[in-house]
């Protein structure tokens, strides 16, 4: 079994994050709590690009459908529509034209539980309900109420993925594997070695 140090997760940070100058200070929030950047490049996807890393999971479309008009009905709303595929259809246009308004920069982070803490760390989907202490929380004022409102995607900053099995999915999407550098960094062996050695001179 491969030691949880050695989990990886991709982060996207959006247009939005690059335009609001966000990209050390995000960077810096991954790098604090001692994960490794292993990959890194900026770019502007295409459609189809962002169209492939939403549907990678057959299953996005309906969940996310279902769990749209679950959120619609939470707010006392009514949902655009009662088709969680006709939703998602309009979800995907709006993330196209989303990701593709700007540069973007693709991260692959590595570390214990990466997966987990990268989205802690990010906060919520929605800013508006994202924890203080977390990216979107302290940086967005965003909220799907507006963004419905406007008929746009919900400008959140960053993209992390939701779960190891997606994160694996997710990575090779955005980085071919010469990309990935595997290196060391002092800092894991006071994070992950079984004891603490060499710290005092002996």
């Amino acid at each position: 079994m491969e030691h949880p140090s050695q989990e990886r997760t991709l982060v996207i940070i959006k247009p939005d994050g690059i335009q609001r100058a966000l990209i050390g200070e995000i960077i810096r929030r991954y790098e604090r709590l001692g994960l490794k950047l292993v990959a890194l490049k900026l770019m502007v996807p295409t459609e189809e690009q962002v169209e492939g890393h939403y549907t990678l999971d057959p299953n996005w479309r309906r969940v996310t459908g279902e769990k749209t008009i679950k959120g619609y009905r939470d707010r006392g709303l009514t949902p655009p529509s009662e088709d969680p595929l006709e939703i998602t259809a309009k979800i995907l246009k709006g993330l196209k034209k989303y990701l593709t308004a700007g540069p973007v920069i693709a991260m692959i982070w590595q570390g214990a539980h990466a997966v987990e803490l990268v989205r802690k760390i990010t906060g919520g989907t929605e800013p508006r309900g994202a924890a203080v202490g977390t990216i979107r929380g302290d940086f967005v004022p965003d909220s799907y109420v507006m963004s419905d409102q406007d008929d746009r995607a919900v400008r959140n900053l960053i993209h992390g993925s939701g779960s190891v099995e997606e994160a694996e999915m997710e990575i090779p999407h955005w980085f071919k594997p010469e990309e990935l550098t595997d290196y060391k960094v002092t800092h894991e062996d006071i994070l992950y070695s079984k004891e603490l050695k060499g710290i005092l001179d002996e």
